[in-house]
């Protein structure tokens, strides 16, 4: 795999994404916001202080944290099986020098870059609604990098196995839904019984929403072990999205 290679890819989905941004961002935009509307003002009037802090406050790191999630799986579940399969651009990319690594890893990257947009996007509107209390929620979007890259590994991972682009109602419904409700976004997950806030402990949305909480508050406590936890998984996933996508385009 060579970087030049690799960044050509990742500079096709850039000038691409440049030409469609305007429906492409309003659409992944308005969830989150509509959320933290929702959830933040309208449930938040009726719920007490959580940890000594408002409602609002309190979801609002995890909503950034979930819209970046959202945005590299959408990337690469939907985006990249249309471009594997309908649009047929790997084969247009891969007749060029680009090989299958290059290819891969410039979709990877391209995820997780589609995750830094939107989750500095919504950490703006957030600051605007005055729900950030310190300014160092900036150094969480590196984490907010690396855990797209997670979720787009994963995503590609899965986009590399579906028989049919049906399939992934299956990935959203069985793991998406269950990671955005139970990683903590809504409610402390010490209120679950003992085996969800384990579980919880193993998803990576789970430690961004720490991530971000800790930044947001100006306060680390608790978060270094979630970096740690991202960090090695990153790592841990890597090799995977290579092998499986070769399996899946060189038969």
């Amino acid at each position: 795999m060579q970087i030049k290679r690799m960044f050509r890819v990742w500079q096709r989905h850039w000038t691409v994404y440049t030409k469609l941004y305007k429906t492409s961002f309003a659409l992944n935009f308005a969830e989150p916001a509509l959320y933290l509307v929702a959830m933040g003002f309208g449930l938040g009037a009726f719920v007490q202080d959580i940890h000594g802090v408002p409602y609002v406050k309190f979801i609002a790191p995890g909503i950034i944290a979930s819209s970046s999630m959202f945005a590299a799986v959408y990337e690469c579940t939907y985006g990249t099986y249309i471009r594997m399969t309908f649009q047929k651009t790997f084969d247009a990319i891969l007749a060029t020098p680009v090989n299958l690594d290059d290819l891969v890893a410039g979709e990877l990257a391209w995820g997780a870059t589609k995750s830094v947009i939107f989750g500095i996007t919504i950490m703006i509107v957030v600051a605007l609604f005055g729900l950030v209390d310190s300014p160092l929620i900036v150094l969480a979007i590196p984490f907010i990098f690396l855990c797209g890259l997670i979720f787009a590994q994963l995503s590609v991972m899965f986009a590399a196995i579906v028989p049919g682009i049906d399939s992934f109602s299956y990935f959203y419904t069985l793991f998406m839904t269950p990671l955005f409700l139970f990683s903590g976004i809504f409610f402390p997950l010490d209120s679950m019984p003992r085996a969800v806030s384990q579980l919880a402990l193993f998803t990576p949305l789970y430690h961004l929403v720490a991530i971000c909480r800790a930044f947001s508050s100006g306060s680390l406590n608790g978060a270094a072990w979630s970096m740690v936890w991202i960090m090695v998984v990153v790592v841990l996933l890597a090799p995977f999205p290579f092998r499986l996508m070769r399996r899946r385009i060189i038969v």
